[in-house]
């Protein structure tokens, strides 16, 4: 009778289990660059959601662009993290048609943190004026930190003597052997790729935005010394945020019920990734009013009525810039 019933019992378990696994929920997220913040926060959020029935698969990227393409054409990524001002440069600087027909079926679960703007340069440029007539690295083409660059030179009238389109592993290494002079890397601090691999010796220094044009469009930001252990003064900069997005899915479909999903347990734990994950959890404030972005109905469904903070002076000027421009 007694080993009737452990037989009994391990049948249970074999029954169960499997069945406990096939109910997860597979989903994708596209990020960023493997040395990136956006990568570093997949990971947080595939540790976090695998303890709540969700498989979420992380997938590096190149940036903003390919992001905005891959939650239309890819289905096993639901979500991707963009910068705030994607949309603006679709609507500024691009003339892809496929492009901006993407660009408005897309929709914000979350707004997430303040990235900064990085521009590394060789020592003696002094600021971002200074990169007139100069060899910049500006990111891959459809990357987050193409477009601010692309969107900065157009707003402030600076030209740079030629403008690199290569990732920020290579810009880092050409910066390095001087035959570039200057890169930019839009990225919330500190960055892994500048934490590990610039030293004192390498002669690097980030450098200031003054250009008043520029800080009409973008808001102020300030990276504090000693970020980064080469990095001794506080630089003064500009901010973009990251913006968790999702396509605009029917409300019955099932991706549609797994963001939802997903944006609840997200919200429902925002304190342990803060306490766990990457340093910039702690800038998230998922009731941000992002002026010129909608949260997806997908999300709401599952949050209930929105909180939202009232608070003007936070919203994006970006948007408003750009479309006083085009009035």
């Amino acid at each position: 009778m007694k080993k009737f019933c452990i037989a009994v019992f391990l049948c249970v378990i074999c029954v169960v289990i499997p069945a406990r696994v096939s109910c997860a929920i597979e989903m994708g997220i596209i990020t960023g660059d493997e040395k990136g913040t956006y990568y570093q926060f997949g990971l947080n959020l595939q540790e976090l959601m695998a303890g709540h029935g969700i498989k979420l698969k992380v997938y590096p990227s190149n940036g903003s662009i390919e992001n905005i393409y891959a939650v239309y054409k890819k289905p096993a990524a639901q979500l991707a993290m963009v910068q705030s001002d994607v949309l603006a440069f679709v609507a500024t600087v691009q003339s892809n048609e496929t492009l901006k027909m993407v660009a408005k079926k897309i929709k914000m679960v979350f707004p997430l943190y303040n990235e900064e703007l990085h521009i590394v340069a060789r020592k003696g440029i002094t600021d971002f004026n200074d990169l007139s007539d100069r060899r910049v690295a500006v990111g891959e083409d459809g990357s987050g930190t193409y477009l601010t660059a692309k969107l900065l030179f157009e707003v402030s009238g600076i030209k740079p003597k030629v403008m690199v389109n290569i990732g920020a592993d290579e810009a880092l290494m050409q910066l390095k052997q001087a035959k570039i002079d200057a890169m930019f890397y839009v990225a919330g601090a500190p960055v892994k790729l500048f934490t590990e691999n610039i030293k004192q010796e390498d002669n690097l220094e980030l450098l200031p935005v003054m250009n008043n044009p520029i800080l009409d469009f973008y808001p102020g930001a300030q990276i504090p010394a000693g970020t980064y252990a080469w990095q001794d003064k506080p630089v003064n900069t500009l901010a973009v945020k990251a913006v968790l997005i999702s396509y605009d899915f029917e409300l019955k479909s099932g991706n549609c019920e797994n963001v939802g999903r997903f944006a609840q347990v997200l919200s429902d734990n925002l304190d342990r990734l803060i306490q766990n994950g990457h340093p910039k959890w702690k800038e998230v404030d998922l009731r941000y009013n992002l002026k010129g972005w909608n949260q997806c109905e997908c999300a709401k469904r599952h949050l209930g009525p929105p909180a939202q903070k009232k608070d003007p002076a936070r919203l994006n000027p970006v948007l408003d810039a750009i479309k006083a421009m085009l009035d």
